[in-house]
Formats: structure tokens, C-alpha cells, sequence
């Protein structure tokens, strides 16, 4: 990726600059949280697709 220097923005944010990647336990673990969290409805767990559903039929009782 090109040299993308910081905005503004993302330095008042203290964000990382674009194409840089330091998150704690690296992009693997990460990744796998992101699919993990697909998974689930919230915090708490629970299957997202039937929440989803329960409230896309909710107008059909």
C-alpha cells in the first residue's frame, strides 16, 4: 500500500494510519473475532439469524 499519511481526524482519534495493523494478538485474531461476532446476536450470544428473523415475521402473527 502507498505511503497514506494520517488526516487530522484520524490523528484527533488516535487512530492508526491507514495500511498499518497493530491490534493485540494480530490480524489472525482478529479476524476470527469478526467472524465470531457474525455469528452472534450480541454480547451475550445468540443466534443472529433468529433474531433477525423474529423481527423480519414479527408483522406476520
Amino acid at each position: 500500500m502507498a505511503d497514506q499519511p494520517n488526516t487530522d481526524g484520524r490523528e484527533a482519534n488516535e487512530a492508526e494510519p491507514l495500511g498499518d495493523f497493530t491490534a493485540l494478538g494480530g490480524k489472525k485474531a482478529v479476524e476470527k473475532t469478526g467472524e465470531e461476532s457474525r455469528k452472534r446476536a450480541g454480547p451475550d450470544g445468540g443466534d443472529a439469524k433468529e433474531v433477525g428473523d423474529t423481527f423480519k415475521n414479527a408483522g406476520k402473527r
